[in-house]
């Protein structure tokens, strides 16, 4: 019994002891990499439900530039096609450690941008199809969305390079050696890729 309760007591010395170093640690640097990596996540979180947004206005859209413009067969199919591609790259927690996944999915959401401003392009040849209120609602939703995308990739960057350097700065970076042992930097890409891919949908007042 008494050997019991001398075990008892060590237990809450050493829960006693943990409690007051926790705010030491976090002085310290303990919970920048977990801290930085779950905001870098959330950020990620945030660009593939732009994506996702993206993607499902791309069926009106297409179907509303066929009513006007049947015959642009290759854009729409394009568009089609390119939303075919992004769509069944599987997209989970996965992605992020994976590098070459990661490229793949990123090289067919640039695909499906290339695509979205060739048939933004060929709208500007259809005064009806521009004057159409269901257009002009995908049009604004479509805008919306690819600022949104924008702010989206920007906070993401931010987030990864915050975290890519704890894990290489002091102090930080001995928490990742001794004791976050399974992390990893983080894959990103750059503002200059996003800029050149975006499609840019303007069509002024629309007539």
């Amino acid at each position: 019994m008494i050997q019991a309760m001398s075990m008892r007591a060590s237990a809450m010395r050493a829960i006693l002891m943990l409690m007051l170093a926790m705010p030491l640690l976090s002085a310290c640097g303990f919970n920048t990499i977990p801290t930085r990596e779950e905001q870098a996540k959330a950020a990620w979180s945030e660009v593939l439900n732009q994506y996702q947004r993206r993607s499902d206005l791309i069926p009106n859209l297409v179907e509303t530039v066929k009513g006007y413009a049947a015959h642009e067969r290759e854009v729409l199919e394009g568009v089609v096609e390119a939303r075919a591609k992004a769509t069944q790259i599987r997209v989970d927690a996965s992605l992020l450690e994976n590098p070459e996944a990661f490229e793949a999915f990123m090289e067919s959401q640039s695909q499906l941008s290339g695509a979205l401003s060739r048939l933004i392009a060929v709208a500007e040849n259809y005064p009806d199809l521009k004057a159409s209120q269901n257009f002009l609602a995908l049009q604004a939703q479509l805008e919306g969305t690819e600022n949104r995308i924008a702010v989206a990739r920007r906070d993401y960057i931010e987030a990864v390079r915050l975290y890519n350097t704890s894990l290489k700065t002091l102090p930080s970076m001995l928490w990742a050696k001794f004791w976050f042992t399974d992390a990893e930097p983080l894959p990103t890409f750059t503002i200059a890729q996003e800029n050149q891919n975006a499609p840019t949908v303007d069509f002024g007042n629309g007539g």
